[in-house]
């Protein structure tokens, strides 16, 4: 078998490589975008100080240079599953709270909840050809709980957002890293990669 080291299927990851860094710039524009409108709409101070989010995976990763092409793949994945579920949350809550008032925002929320969806397809097609399947939804939590309050909530779709926007630049980040030739650039043997 020929595997992720032949020469189409090198060719074939640095396409779908730019092709994936074309849509998370385009993605990284659009939740900036958002970000803005979202913070004007609900009331928010931009430079709000936002604790940890639970459940919105956290874009920064420690020795960074030393993940394997599928160690990236893997958790971009599972981060944007979790921002899809996330985004959906947040669209369902607005659609509560503003019901038409702001008709702009959802489509907005929604165009962008497109995009993560789309990206984590692309996403699972590189998985695909680095001769790993993606795992399961199943394996991974679902959203998580509700919170309490409305400006909890606020503070939430704030700190969903911004995270989303650092996501965004570390993905193209990993897939630069992927679409480099040579040793260390895709993933290691899958044997190697095995817990």
């Amino acid at each position: 078998m020929a595997g992720a080291d032949s020469p189409s299927a090198a060719l074939r990851r640095r396409d779908l490589c730019a092709r994936g860094i074309r849509l998370v710039g385009k993605m990284r524009s659009d939740v900036v975008d958002l970000l803005d409108a979202y913070v004007e709409q609900q009331g928010l101070d931009a430079s709000a100080s936002v604790a940890a989010v639970e459940g919105v995976p956290l874009a920064a990763v420690e020795r960074w240079d030393e993940q394997t092409g599928t160690q990236r793949l893997l958790e971009n994945l599972a981060a944007y599953r979790a921002f899809r579920a996330l985004l959906a949350q947040m669209l369902e809550e607005q659609r509560e709270q503003l019901g038409e008032a702001d008709a702009a925002l959802g489509r907005a929320l929604a165009a962008v909840l497109l995009q993560v969806s789309a990206f984590a397809y692309h996403l699972e097609e590189l998985l695909r050809l680095e001769s790993r399947g993606p795992p399961s939804e199943e394996e991974e939590d679902g959203p998580p709980p509700q919170p309490q309050g409305l400006f909890e909530q606020k503070l939430r779709g704030l700190g969903v957002l911004r995270e989303l926007a650092q996501w965004a630049v570390r993905s193209a980040r990993d897939l630069r890293q992927l679409a480099k030739p040579g040793p260390g650039a895709s993933s290691a043997p899958s044997s190697a990669e095995s817990p």
